[in-house]
């Protein structure tokens, strides 16, 4: 066992606080990364102060993970020691389910593991990237192409994919009207990954405060839904619209601005139930669906894409003792647009 330290939560309510935690002998098929950045996400804040429930402590939250290969296992061969590499929201699954056979594991129905707050034993469960290594199966370690500097790319493995996938799924590219709501850590991944595609661009937001930041990351049109003009003017306008807020908004009035055949799809997890009209859904018989984030194979196709068109995460680098403030501050969207601890730090 290998003895490493970490950044955990050990109550709902206390600060994140240095731990030596205990990674795993490299198996056969194992890789040893030796992280240098990782990402605050949303999800993170959420687990570790058990808003979701479910969480187990002490828990070491991070799955936005960006380093090098330290070493590998006896087996391996998707990976080499010195390797940039990255781990996202998983780190195993049951291989065998048709999820996993379509190369969607993060549907897995069987055994999704999480990177950090899944079982894995008897009162064992993963923990995540705050920490300066940790040891991951081959087959759910992502290649980071040289074009990306590891440090923007790190926001990319949660992200990036989020955006990602279901702008692939939904055809999002030339031709095609795509709205992104909200302007925060997600948002903004979307903006760009969306422009790169080819889509129409249009970035709905609560101000106009943002403006000049979205335009800049590709938007061609940027509205404030403060704006009860803002509706009118949109009226079936999009072929697709992506929410990546987590509070419960007036969705009947975001799905009046969808096209024949549009979608709007949930990727911020609202904390209470979304309410829809009947209507609203068979008007323009539009569709209302969530999105996770994408599988292996897709993410690594968001890397590379990301790498061939120089996009990458705004970022904040920051400390490891400046975690508890930047989770305060991520609450405040205090932040443009995503905060990444230096593993250096730990």
């Amino acid at each position: 066992m290998l003895t490493v330290s970490a950044y955990a939560a050990t109550s709902a309510d206390g600060p994140l606080e240095k731990v030596g935690i205990e990674r795993r002998d490299l198996g056969p098929l194992d890789v040893l990364i030796e992280i240098k950045y990782s990402g605050i996400c949303h999800s993170d804040i959420h687990t570790a102060r058990n808003e979701w429930g479910g969480t187990h402590y002490p828990v070491v939250p991070g799955h936005e993970i960006a380093g090098v290969v330290a070493a590998v296992g006896s087996e391996v061969t998707l990976h080499e020691v010195g390797e940039r590499v990255g781990v996202g929201c998983f780190v195993d699954s049951c291989g065998a389910c048709d999820a996993c056979a379509s190369g969607d594991e993060q549907y897995c129905t069987k055994r999704v593991v999480q990177t950090y707050n899944s079982r894995i034993g008897d009162g064992e469960y993963t923990m995540g990237g705050y920490s300066t290594h940790i040891v991951v199966t081959e087959g759910f370690v992502l290649s980071i192409p040289d074009g990306l500097a590891l440090d923007v790319a790190a926001p990319l493995l949660c992200a990036g994919i989020t955006l990602y996938s279901p702008l692939r799924h939904w055809g999002a590219g030339p031709g095609k009207q795509v709205a992104i709501i909200g302007m925060g850590g997600l948002g903004h991944v979307g903006v760009k990954i969306a422009a790169a595609l080819g889509a129409e661009v249009t970035v709905l937001s609560q101000t106009l405060s943002k403006q000049d930041d979205g335009l800049r990351f590709g938007a061609h049109h940027y509205y404030a839904t403060s704006d009860p003009a803002t509706f009118k003017a949109l009226r079936s306008r999009f072929d697709l619209i992506l929410n990546t807020v987590s509070v419960n908004l007036d969705i009947d009035l975001y799905m009046s601005t969808l096209a024949v055949n549009g979608a709007l799809v949930e990727l911020g997890l609202p904390e209470k139930p979304i309410r829809v009209s009947g209507f609203s859904l068979a008007s323009n018989r539009r569709s209302l669906a969530g999105s996770m984030v994408g599988g292996i194979a897709e993410t690594q196709e968001m890397l590379d894409f990301c790498a061939e068109q120089g996009i990458g995460a705004e970022i904040e680098v920051i400390p490891a003792d400046r975690i508890n403030e930047a989770y305060d501050r991520v609450v405040r969207s205090d932040v443009r647009y995503r905060f990444v601890v230096d593993a250096g730090t730990f």
